[in-house]
Formats: C-alpha cells, structure tokens, sequence
C-alpha cells in the first residue's frame, strides 16, 4: 500500500480549521497541514459553502489529497448532502447542498460528517483514547455533542447514533435548542452556565468557582452533577473503557475533572466503578478537522462510516 494524503475540514461558527494528514503504508497517520481561516459567517450560507469550497480546492491541490472530509456543526441529510440545521452561523441552511459544491471546486470525493462525531472519532483514534475498544465522547461548549466509537469505528447506528447531549435528564425541565425539555445540553452547556452563574464567560465561572464564589460554586456543581448523570447513562448502556471529555468547559481542568469522576463513580451500580475513566481530550482545536480526514480514511478502509475497523497511529 502506497501513502494516501486526506484532507479535513471543520467548518465553525467563527474559524474554518483545515488539515492533511498521510497514511502511510504501516498504517502511520502523520499530520502534515495544520491551519485555521475565518468563517464571515455574518456574510450568509451561500458566502460561507463558497469560502469552504475554496479552501478544500486549495488544500487538496498543495498536498494532493485524494478526498475531503468536512464536518459540518449541526445535522445534515447524508444521501443528498443537504444541510438541514446548522443553529450556530447565520443564514438559511435548510436545504442548502454543502457536499456538491465542495466536489465540485475540489475535484475530489468528499464525505460529511457532524462535528461531534468527528471529534470523537479523532479522540478514539489519535488522541486521548487511542488503542481503546470502545469510546464515549462529550464536547461542551455551546451546545453540548457527542460520539460513540467501538473497535476503532465511529457507531452511527441508523444516521445520527451518539447524540448523548439530547438524553432527556428532567421531564419538562428548561427548554433545549433541539425543541425538547431537560435535555443534558440545556442543563450544562456554556448557556447554562453562564445564565445560572450571571458570569460573562465559563473561564470567569471556575475562577470564581476556585476564589469560593458561592453562586459560581453551585453553578459548576450543578454541571458536574448533570454532566455525571449523562455519562452514568452511556456508561451503563455501553461500559465504555473511556469517557473523554473536550470542547470550552473541559478546558475547568481540575477543577471539573476530579470531581465529575468522582461523581460518575459514585454513581456506577453496576460493574467496577474504579475502571470508570473520565479523561480530558488532548487534540485542542483542530480535533473536528483531524477527525473529518479519519472519516474519509474510514470510508477507503472499510466502507461507509460506522463499520467495523482498526486504530490508527499518529506520528
């Protein structure tokens, strides 16, 4: 097997982050382009598909990749490549094509992919949880995303398999974006916390958390105690062998980690609550990116995304 160069793409509301990384023939991934381009996401949908476009015929023609990933940050009809919600960046989306123009000006396949779904597919593969079987992974930030890897492939069940940010957690508890009551991400995404804390940032929340703010103290409380119910729930549905955890509220560190283990712990019945690990991601912010390349790797080793498949290694 000769190397195969793949592009990724992670279309955000603020920065496009885009990658190549090769596969070489000992199945060594090594990351060879690492860079982020501002989205104007105030400038609508159509500026926006034509600005990735652009940077995907770019990146494939210096590196020579032979497909692109992109990940798209909301949801998306994956037969006609169409999105159908993308909340975070302005303009009309429903029904806008993402995948056909970005074929088109790239002049290569291109495989789309959630977000989440592909920060858990890097973090499984390249990162934090890497050589694990099977993998449950959160990221907090605005919203709250997710994925489910088992033996080194992302699970998508029957299409959007791993939403663990939309589990009902309080029937008829405050109202999420998705249009559902109580869900996880309306308890503890950076919304929440930021509305319970009165606090104009998540940073400012756990520092005054640490300084023994009593509002900013029930506040991260409150997150890690609905963020621990969350993982107990996927934990007991799929005993996964990690939790990771990533995105702007992860970046608490200890203050959020050492405890929230503790409290999944606590409330692990079934099984050894001491082999629980909730570990902190460690692919920064070109994750989503890295884990839109994977995607396309997957697909050339194994089909369609969500089949069984082995881990790769990065160098």
């Amino acid at each position: 097997m000769t190397a195969v160069r793949y592009a990724g793409l992670d279309l955000g509301g603020t920065n496009i982050k885009t990658v190549v990384v090769e596969r070489d023939a000992d199945g060594e991934i090594r990351v060879l382009s690492r860079r982020s381009h501002l989205t104007h996401g105030h400038e609508g949908a159509d500026a926006v598909v034509d600005r990735v476009a652009a940077l995907a015929r770019a990146v494939t023609g210096e590196y020579g990749a032979a497909a692109v990933g992109l990940g798209i940050p909301g949801w998306f009809d994956p037969a006609s490549g169409c999105a159908r919600l993308i909340p975070n960046i302005p303009g009309e989306w429903s029904g806008k094509q993402l995948r056909r123009p970005v074929e088109t000006a790239a002049g290569r396949p291109v495989v789309l992919i959630n977000d989440a779904r592909a920060f858990a597919l890097a973090e499984s593969r390249l990162g934090a949880a890497r050589g694990l079987n099977t993998v449950v992974c959160v990221t907090l930030g605005t919203g709250m995303g997710g994925g489910v890897v088992i033996g080194g492939r992302l699970h998508m069940g029957t299409g959007d398999a791993g939403e663990i940010g939309h589990q009902t957690l309080q029937v008829d508890g405050p109202l999420c974006g998705c249009g559902n009551r109580g869900c996880a991400e309306a308890l503890v995404s950076s919304a929440a916390v930021l509305r319970m804390s009165g606090r104009s940032s998540v940073e400012e929340v756990y520092e005054a958390a640490r300084a023994g703010d009593e509002r900013a103290v029930r506040t991260v409380d409150h997150v890690i105690r609905w963020l621990a119910v969350a993982l107990v729930n996927a934990y007991t549905l799929l005993a996964p062998d990690a939790l990771v955890i990533g995105g702007g509220v992860a970046a608490a560190g200890d203050a959020l980690f050492g405890p929230l283990e503790r409290e999944v712990r606590g409330r692990i019945t079934l099984g050894r609550p001491e082999d629980v690990r909730v570990l902190p991601a460690v692919l920064g912010t070109y994750a989503g990116a890295l884990g839109a390349a994977l995607a396309v790797l997957e697909r050339d080793e194994n089909g369609p995304v969500g089949k069984q498949g082995e881990n790769g290694r990065i160098s």
